[in-house]
């Protein structure tokens, strides 16, 4: 019996490329590689580069094909030989927020937006980087001769530069000058924000090959979101929610959404349907934050908070500590309500579960409210989503069924996903199975997020200044 072929998957986030080699038939892993990259929210493009050969370099010859699933909204601004211009200005550089609210106005509000291109603008969309470009770097501006997305720069790196760039209408999406209603790009959009015209990669369909690497397919690849829904098999009635970097909720839907009021961003998915989203901006870093005030690890961060009791003792944390997305406030800070003389190091911890968990929830009640579906599972991603105490109160706070998907890099199994559609031809991508655990249900705790949305509520009108370090 012949062996069974191989496809190879790439995660290119924010802050590492993760490489996995699986078998095409059921995606059992068989070998996995990761590489680190630069910290920072505006990164040269060519790090991804180099960390892709040394992820995924050894693995490439034992592949048949090969997608990459890359952190959205990134703007790769290349000049006519096709070297960056500038360091990438990546989906959490939110010195470009200014712009967002003044392409918003320009465009006649944030419906206007949401209408046009499936999602009102905030300060991670590609365009307002651009348009940020102009304003600040006009001699800079005036050589982008190309605007690719992160994961369309590596995918056209794979291909040998040989053939036109290439996207995906997922992660397209998220740009600000495609429309997901029509599938297509909005060219005078991009020329307003940045002030002239420049090239956009063609967009594929969504199993096509786009480009070989020597005997290798290669698939259209897309946005980091996108591959996770399809690495998850997320299906109708499931929610995923994701605790990395930032923190996202997502369900895949049949029809486009248009939120104006910015809560819910109307992405497409990368199989022709959607992929509504809500997204945070502080996640993983809440817990980091609160194991670094107390002197722990993430280990000592969940014991300590489960030590406390629900509500952590009227301690509550509004957790938007470098600004926030759901809901906008990009020049928020974090508040913490409740101090007294009887506060614990273990209350201190349990608020920081709590306020990171209740912030998710905010951004899945957007979504069943602009979706219009009550999810009946989530799905909890992410590698902050195995810290002991998030396990523990989950299913406290989110109330619907939880289950834990088995431990995997799921945005690269989506992309190693999408290679094996491309490789197999079908018209549906390969049925791989999806290992999970249902988490203990206990009583929900409706009142401690009443207190949430309360501190929530009142802090709204206030100015927040972030300290300086």
């Amino acid at each position: 019996m012949a062996d069974s072929p191989l496809v190879l998957g790439i995660d290119s986030s924010t802050q590492s490329t993760k490489a996995v080699l699986v078998d095409a038939h059921d995606g059992t892993l068989v070998e996995i590689r990761t590489a680190a990259h630069p910290p920072g929210t505006s990164v040269d493009p060519r790090a991804w580069i180099a960390a892709l050969e040394e992820a995924a370099g050894p693995l490439l010859g034992r592949a048949d094909a090969i997608a990459v699933g890359g952190q959205q909204h990134g703007a790769v601004v290349l000049d006519e030989a096709g070297e960056p211009v500038r360091d990438a200005l990546l989906w959490n550089d939110l010195r470009s927020s200014g712009s967002a609210e003044d392409l918003t106005e320009e465009l006649g509000g944030a419906q206007a937006w949401a209408d046009l291109t499936g999602s009102a603008l905030s300060g991670s969309y590609t365009i307002t980087k651009l348009r940020w470009i102009r304003d600040h770097e006009p001699e800079a501006a005036k050589r982008v001769h190309r605007v690719l997305l992160p994961h369309d720069y590596l995918t056209w790196h794979l291909g040998g530069r040989a053939a036109e760039p290439t996207t995906d209408r997922g992660d397209a999406s998220g740009t600000g000058y495609f429309s997901t209603r029509d599938d297509v790009w909005l060219p005078e959009v991009l020329e307003r924000a940045l002030g002239q015209e420049a090239l956009l990669p063609r967009v594929a369909e969504p199993a096509e090959a786009v480009a070989r690497r020597g005997l290798a397919l290669v698939a259209p690849g897309t946005g980091d979101n996108m591959a996770a829904a399809l690495g998850l098999g997320l299906g109708d009635g499931d929610v995923a929610v994701s605790i990395g970097t930032s923190g996202v909720a997502s369900m895949v839907t049949s029809e486009p959404i248009a939120d104006g009021t910015g809560q819910v961003s109307g992405f497409a998915d990368a199989t022709g349907r959607f992929l509504p989203l809500a997204c945070t901006i502080n996640a993983a870093r809440i817990l980091e934050l609160g194991a670094r005030l107390l002197g722990v690890d993430h280990e000592g961060l969940a014991a300590l908070a489960l030590e406390s009791v629900p509500g952590a003792h009227g301690l509550t944390l509004l957790p938007y500590l470098d600004g926030e997305r759901t809901p906008s406030r990009p020049d928020a800070a974090g508040t913490l309500h409740g101090l007294t003389t009887a506060t614990t190091r273990a209350d201190l911890a349990r608020a920081h579960i709590e306020g990171l968990l209740f912030s998710l929830a905010d951004a899945v009640d957007a979504l069943t409210e602009v979706s219009g579906r009550r999810p009946e599972r989530l799905m909890l991603i992410g590698g902050a989503a195995r810290n002991a105490a998030v396990l523990a109160l989950a299913p406290l706070v989110f109330d619907i069924p939880v289950v834990l998907p088995d431990p995997a890099e799921y945005v690269a199994l989506g992309a190693a996903r999408q290679a094996a559609w491309v490789l197999s031809g079908a018209t549906t991508p390969p049925d791989w199975p999806v290992r999970t655990t249902e988490l203990p249900t206990g009583q929900t705790v409706t009142d401690l997020r009443q207190d949430y949305s309360f501190l929530r509520d009142l802090t709204a009108s206030w100015t927040s200044r972030k300290a300086t370090p």
